[in-house]
Order: C-alpha cells, then sequence, then structure tokens
C-alpha cells in the first residue's frame, strides 16, 4: 500500500468491493471491448467485410486489457480511448482494422457509464430494499411499545416505537420508487457519431437508411438494453446523470433524517445503535458511547446531497452537440455519489439491524409527561362525575402551570395528578387518576396503523423483490 499519497475514504473506508468494482478500471475498459465487440458483431451481420474469426479474436481478449500497452499509448497520444483501441489491436492483430469502425469516443465512454451507472444502481436497489426490509422487522417488533412523541421536538401525544420506524420505512419506499422508475428508463446511447447524425454509418452503409436504423437496437440488445435513446448529439443527454444522482441524494435524505431521530433518541438514552464490545466511544472519556454510525450517515448524506448539483450544472451548461467540460466531473462526481451512498446503506443495514430499545426509561420519560397529555381525559372523567366543563379547563389550565413549575423549576417530579386529586372541582381520586395513565390510551391506531402499514405496503414490495434480500454487510468502524 502506498503511504506517500493521497486516497479516497470512500473505497478505503466507506464503499463495499461490489460497489468499487462497478466503477473500477476492470469493469470500465472490459465493457468498452464488449461495446467493440458487439459494434463489430452489427457491423459483420449487416453486411461489412467483418469475418467470425476477427470476432473471435476480439472475443478472446475481452477480459485480459493490457493496461501497461494502453498506459504508454496514452502517455504518447494523450487520448485514452485511441490508446485502448491500439491496446486492443496489439492483441487482435487480425481484427486491429476493423475495431472501432464508424464510432466515436463516446460510443464506448458514454455507452459504458451508462451501463455502470445502471449496474450501480442495481446495487443500490438491492441494499435499499433491505435496509426497508430490516425497518418492517424493527417496526412490528415495536409496534406496541408506546413512546413519547415530539413535534418542534416538544413531548406531544405518544407513539409507539414501531410506528415511528414506519416514518423513516415509507420514505426509503418512495426513493425505492423514483429508483425502479429512473432504472426502467435507461437507454444506451447507441452509436451515433460525431454529432447525433450516424454520418459515418450513413457511409459506411452506401446511403441505405433501413439498415442504418437496425444498428442501435441490435447493439442495445447485444449489450442486455431494451433500447437506445433515440436522438442525441454526440453524447447521451447529461440530464439522465441528473436524475440518476437526484435518486442518490433523495436517499441519503431519508437515511439523515433517519440517523438524526436515532442520534437524538441515543441523547434521550431510549435507543442506542450497535456498540462493539471493544469499541472505544472516545480517547479522552471512556465511559462514553458515541452514536457514530449514525454520525457517519449523516455526514456521507450531506456529501452526497450536495453531489447531486454536479450534473445538474453540468447538464445546464452542455453547448450544442457536446463540449467536455463534463468530463472531469463525470469522473468524480457519479462515482463518489454511488461509492458514497452505498457506504450509506451498508451503515443504515448495520444500524437497523442491531438497533437496541430500552423500554423501561422510554416508559419512565413516557410517564413523567403523560399527566399533561391525559387531561383531556381526565376532564372528560370529571365531567361524568358532575364537574363543569368550563371550570374544569380552567383549573386544569392551572394546575398544569403549578406541575410545569414544580418540574421547571425546582427539578421535582411532575405532581399534576396530586394537584388534581386534591381539587374538590374534579371529584377523582388519585387512584382514579392513575388507572387513567395507562399508556396505551393515547398511542391512538399507532399499532393498526404499524401493522396495516407492514402488511398492505411493506410486504407486496419486499415479495416482490424477495430475490434481493439477504445482504450481509461488514463496515470500518
Amino acid at each position: 500500500m502506498n503511504t506517500d499519497r493521497y486516497v479516497s475514504p470512500l473505497s478505503e473506508r466507506y464503499a463495499s468491493k461490489e460497489m468499487q468494482y462497478i466503477f473500477s478500471p476492470d469493469m470500465k475498459f472490459r465493457t468498452w471491448r464488449k461495446l467493440w465487440i458487439a459494434l463489430a458483431e452489427t457491423e459483420r451481420e449487416l453486411g461489412l467485410n467483418i469475418t467470425q474469426e476477427q470476432i473471435d479474436e476480439m472475443k478472446a481478449h475481452a477480459d485480459d486489457i493490457n493496461y501497461d500497452v494502453a498506459k504508454e499509448r496514452e502517455r504518447q497520444v494523450r487520448h485514452d480511448v485511441m490508446s485502448h483501441v491500439y491496446a486492443f489491436g496489439v492483441q487482435c492483430p487480425k481484427a486491429k482494422g476493423i475495431i472501432h469502425l464508424g464510432a466515436t469516443s463516446c460510443y464506448v465512454g458514454d455507452n459504458t457509464d451508462i451501463i455502470v451507472m445502471t449496474e450501480a444502481l442495481k446495487l443500490v436497489r438491492k441494499k435499499l430494499v433491505n435496509v426497508i426490509a430490516e425497518l418492517s422487522k424493527f417496526a412490528a417488533q415495536y409496534k406496541d411499545q408506546p413512546t413519547l412523541a415530539f413535534t418542534h421536538f416538544q413531548p406531544a401525544q405518544p407513539t409507539t416505537v414501531g410506528k415511528r420506524a414506519t416514518l423513516w420505512t415509507q420514505e426509503f419506499l418512495m426513493d425505492l420508487e423514483d429508483l425502479e422508475y429512473v432504472l426502467s428508463t435507461m437507454k444506451l446511447l447507441g452509436s451515433k457519431g460525431t454529432t447525433g447524425t450516424q454520418a459515418s454509418f450513413l457511409e459506411l452503409f452506401d446511403g441505405d437508411q433501413e439498415t442504418i436504423d437496425k444498428i442501435d437496437p441490435m447493439i442495445a440488445e447485444k449489450m442486455g438494453f431494451r433500447s437506445c435513446y433515440p436522438v442525441s448529439g454526440q453524447t447521451y443527454s447529461r440530464k439522465v446523470d441528473t436524475r440518476v444522482l437526484n435518486i442518490l441524494a433523495g436517499i441519503a435524505a431519508s437515511a439523515h433524517k433517519m440517523s438524526n431521530d436515532i442520534r437524538l433518541l441515543q441523547h434521550l438514552k431510549e435507543v442506542e445503535e450497535p456498540f462493539e464490545k471493544s469499541q472505544i466511544g472516545s480517547s479522552a472519556m471512556a465511559y462514553k458511547r458515541n452514536p457514530m454510525r449514525s454520525e457517519r450517515i449523516a455526514s456521507l448524506s450531506r456529501y452526497v446531497m450536495i453531489d447531486a448539483l454536479n450534473p445538474a450544472i453540468t447538464s445546464a451548461t452542455q453547448w450544442f452537440e457536446r463540449t467536455l467540460d463534463d468530463s472531469a466531473n463525470k469522473r468524480l462526481s457519479v462515482p463518489e455519489g454511488f461509492l458514497a451512498i452505498d457506504g450509506i446503506l451498508d451503515l443504515c443495514l448495520n444500524v437497523v439491524d442491531g438497533l437496541v430499545v430500552y423500554p423501561k426509561v422510554i416508559e419512565k420519560r413516557l410517564m413523567s409527561e403523560l399527566p399533561f397529555m391525559a387531561t383531556e381525559n381526565i376532564m372528560m372523567d370529571a365531567v361524568k362525575a358532575g364537574g363543569d366543563r368550563q371550570e374544569l379547563h380552567e383549573r386544569i389550565r392551572e394546575l398544569s402551570m403549578e406541575a410545569g413549575k414544580n418540574v421547571k423549576v425546582e427539578g421535582k417530579d411532575n405532581n399534576l395528578l396530586e394537584l388534581i386529586a386534591a381539587d374538590p372541582a374534579f371529584n377523582l381520586t388519585l387512584e382514579d387518576l392513575q388507572k387513567a395513565m395507562e399508556p396505551s390510551r393515547y398511542t391512538g391506531r399507532a399499532k393498526e396503523q404499524t401493522e396495516a402499514f407492514i402488511a398492505n405496503v411493506v410486504q407486496p414490495v419486499l415479495d416482490a423483490h424477495k430475490d434481493l434480500l439477504g445482504v450481509k454487510v461488514e463496515i470500518n468502524v
């Protein structure tokens, strides 16, 4: 390992081997060669003077890239595609003269970018489905565990731990819907020539329009795609990159929201992300158990959300049929967006799979606030016992202020129930009031909503993607 130069943390710390391979030189240049083979096969099938022997020679060297030859050639000619055309020709002397016939650099470059992004989206989909599956298990397990809910991070009506998890799950499901739509629209560039007019093929095929119309569909089929974009300049529209990275940004936003909630809950000591036996939480404070993984999710997610600006600006600033100011940016923004979201999803899987819930702490906090939330029920019980609704409302307001002072100013326990029991206007005993403190009375339909959501919304999605389930991840702590 070289230690005297920069190494990307995305490859060293965060992204999986699978995602790294998708954006590796091997994947890129082997795909270039497959595209050259597909082009040569298509041209032969459509009548050009290309032999099966030449095709077979190219296929024999589809995977053994002679990188040393390509690098030396690029040093001389300063052109990556022509360097690899040359290197492929060195290995395939019989086919040398027909490699890249009629094509431009974007034939291999852009088609490969589409293929790579498509494969990367499939891996993202696989991991996203597994995050949804793990969250649904968590939601089902804690569907009836009452917990204090918050609006404005202030105590509000109770919910359940499982119902809260459905909120995270629903956002990931929305991301999956968006991903599958964009994935279904991915098309190859095909082979359209220098400005998208296929002029070189018009020359090769002696102006035979009907034959030329067959080129793109045949290449698409050979490369596993349904079709090519019907029109283009030299490149596919950079709007495609915008759509793809917006998907990643959406997933990042969902992951960020979930990780923030977990970080807040860990501060409250109600929920805790996985913490390994020998893991160190702080170099100075040995007792600490920081939510490091959730923090990492948030950190990487911010990067991905901002990264989505890159293809949007690039798409907006392309001139006419093509400029080259997209190239350097694409080499960074697209791979690194995918590597980062890959790391985020692995972290999400790890955190959700090992999330620890502390019911006693949850119950203690909920019970400390529940008397305030139960006052409407208490008031109704007091009315049924003969009280005046308007008078009771005013008394509850006053007593709540007194109890709040006792909690906030004096630092004592919530004594609202004792204050109400001592007030003759309510005609209720402390025992009567304590019976009204059953948390499940105040969680509404949280349990039923969670059950219905899992059964009617999540499970059909998981059933449709059952072949993707079962991802196991390792993360670098």
